[in-house]
């Protein structure tokens, strides 16, 4: 096990928590009944008895009795899809009268609706913001003679000759020394540590390096907003339609992939001795999961030490979300190194990219990209072959979609064919693993440590570095530096 986390993974005083963005789980109750439903459904026959002991299981949890058929729905979808048969049930199910309505229900559902409004205020409000900052203009002309007070433009202008190509060293040179004669201390310090990474340092990059070296992460003063997940750090490839539709039916994606998980007796089931509080734990694997959900706006996983498990977290498909704390992040590691990797996994926990947690490979996103759509859609004309592979997967998850969601995923729909109808997912899957990576950079406050990790994952020069040596050396990723309270200069540092 690592050692003691206990001084390691902490904001700073007064830290303000960034808004919570995870909308995949289901309530305990519902998970509860979704785990007796799955042991129902392993052998594809529900008898009198198993319906009888589910419907004395839901009366007990006093779950709503709609949602439920929904949940039961989907998961027979999704077994009937997967082994082409029809589940057969020897008892139909009885219809219940519906629950009485007291006045804290009443209240409640009032107090429900009205969390919905204010949650779709935010959306509306991240939306315009996020139209506004796509009015912009670029014209690249290439690097300008240097002068003796670069300015803004002059420094942009380096900056784009990075973008273009990484490893230009020269370019890094150059970039560093107009950010050292315009006083910009910690723009200027990845610049240093970049130049450390292609092995191109000279002494005074050295002494940037050395001087402002910390082996434990940053102690944020606040967290990342939403406007700025959409402004400054989502990687540019990253096609926000694309992701808004997959975040519309993760939910749904997730409860198939556990469904299938439970009938093939393939379900991760953790011991109690396993699991873990974040917030109590000493395990420094768990603590940087922990603080770095709150930076991060996602909600914390359920969180279980497993040894024996390879890599360093790991995605458990369960209900709720599972993360397994394997062998690589627990021994061996430093603060600032599993702050990276905290920072990378949770990023994948957002209900945009969660879909590709779950199936990373490019035909299975496009299957599940087809069968939104056809849920959007149903009249939308696809080629026979195309539609052989959605329409199956689309019956699969409409059942769990609510009315609000369906809605949202024909608006979303709807831009994306103003948009020009076209993404391509090789483009947009490579672009969400530049996105972890960047809010790992940003938690971990080293480029040199994320750059070492990356090395080990896909040899020197490869494409994660390439963009994260951009994304550090950017005004975008100071700006985000400084709104977390962790740049040069900010009371912390």
């Amino acid at each position: 096990m690592s050692e003691n986390g206990s001084t390691a993974f902490e904001h700073a005083q007064g830290f303000v928590q960034s808004e919570l963005h995870l909308g995949i789980q289901l309530g305990p109750l519902e998970t509860a009944y979704q785990e007796l439903f799955a042991d129902v459904l392993s052998d594809g026959v529900i008898t009198a008895e198993e319906r009888t002991q589910l419907e004395n299981a839901a009366a007990r949890l006093g779950l709503d009795r709609e949602r439920l058929a929904q949940l039961e729905q989907a998961m027979l979808s999704a077994y009937e899809v997967h082994h082409r048969v029809r589940v057969v049930e020897h008892h139909r199910r009885q219809s219940l009268p519906p629950q009485e309505t007291t006045n804290d229900d009443d209240k409640v559902a009032l107090l429900l609706k009205i969390r919905e409004l204010e949650a779709r205020v935010r959306e509306l409000e991240d939306e315009v913001q996020r139209l506004e900052s796509n009015i912009s203009v670029e014209i690249d002309v290439g690097p300008l003679e240097e002068v003796e007070a670069p300015s803004a433009a002059d420094i942009e202008g380096t900056w784009r000759r990075v973008r273009r190509d990484p490893a230009n060293t020269d370019a890094l040179i150059a970039l560093g020394e107009a950010l050292d004669a315009a006083g910009k201390r910690d723009r200027r310090l990845f610049v240093a540590q970049a130049l450390t990474v292609l092995d191109a340092a000279g002494i005074h990059d050295e002494r940037w390096v050395n001087e402002h070296k910390d082996i434990m992460p940053p102690r944020p003063s606040a967290g990342l907003s939403q406007a700025a997940w959409a402004d400054q750090l989502l990687h540019p490839d990253q096609e926000v339609t694309t992701g808004d539709i997959f975040g519309v039916i993760a939910p749904a994606v997730l409860l198939g992939k556990v469904a299938a998980l439970g009938r093939d007796k393939n379900l991760y089931k953790p011991t109690a001795e396993q699991r873990q509080d974040p917030a109590l734990s000493t395990i420094s694997a768990v603590r940087a999961l922990s603080w770095a959900a709150a930076v991060l706006g996602v909600g914390v996983p359920t969180v279980v030490v497993d040894p024996k498990c390879d890599g360093q977290f790991v995605f458990a498909p369960a209900m709720p979300p599972m993360t397994l704390v394997a062998s690589g992040a627990l021994s061996g590691r430093a603060q600032c190194e599993l702050a990276f990797m905290a920072g990378r996994h949770l990023t994948m926990y957002r209900a945009e990219h969660y879909v590709r947690a779950l199936f990373p490979s490019v035909p299975d996103l496009e299957d599940l990209f087809l069968a939104a759509l056809t849920l959007g859609n149903p009249a939308l004309p696809l080629a026979a072959d195309v539609k052989q592979r959605a329409v199956p997967i689309a019956a699969a998850l409409e059942p769990l979609l609510q009315p609000k969601q369906m809605d949202a995923l024909r608006a979303h729909l709807l831009r994306f064919v103003g948009e020009g109808g076209r993404t391509n997912l090789q483009r947009w899957g490579v672009a969400v693993d530049k996105t972890a990576c960047r809010a790992g950079l940003l938690l971990c406050g080293d480029l040199i440590t994320a750059a070492d990790l990356l090395k080990a994952e896909e040899g020197p020069n490869g494409e994660l570095l390439r963009d994260l040596i951009v994304f550090a050396t950017s005004a975008a990723h100071a700006s985000l530096r400084e709104q977390l309270g962790i740049s040069l200069g900010s009371p912390a540092n």
